[in-house]
């Protein structure tokens, strides 16, 4: 069985994934502060390594883990969604079909407890 990573196109498609990703996230005011102070660069390349990771790709991800990284950030349960909805549309637009979106938004999903520190 092929990897969802392979499945969704590799490097170059979560590249692609990503750079739309956050176009939607920075246009969206309930989310576009938590990014004020934030490189986007730097984070664009820390989101497509962890993305990789966590869609079966390689285990390029060098960032801190997503308690220490959203810590203090306040975030709340419709913040998650809303990136959760921005992915969706994004992985969409980048060609993924709908169940390889929906096996990798399950695995963003996965990782909420952490992201909202609860």
């Amino acid at each position: 069985m092929d990897k969802l990573y392979d499945k969704l196109g590799g490097k170059p498609t979560l590249e692609k994934v990503v750079d739309d990703f956050h176009k939607r996230i920075m246009a969206d005011n309930t989310l576009k502060p938590f990014f004020a102070n934030t490189d986007m660069e730097k984070q664009r390349r820390h989101q497509v390594a962890f993305f990789a990771q966590i869609f079966e790709g390689p285990n390029e991800y060098t960032g801190r883990a997503m308690e220490k990284t959203h810590a203090g950030m306040n975030l709340q349960p419709q913040h998650f969604d809303a990136i959760v909805k921005h992915l969706t549309e994004a992985m969409a637009a980048g060609g993924a079909s709908p169940e390889d979106t929906n096996a990798a938004v399950a695995r963003v999903n996965n990782l909420k407890g952490a992201i909202l520190n609860k």
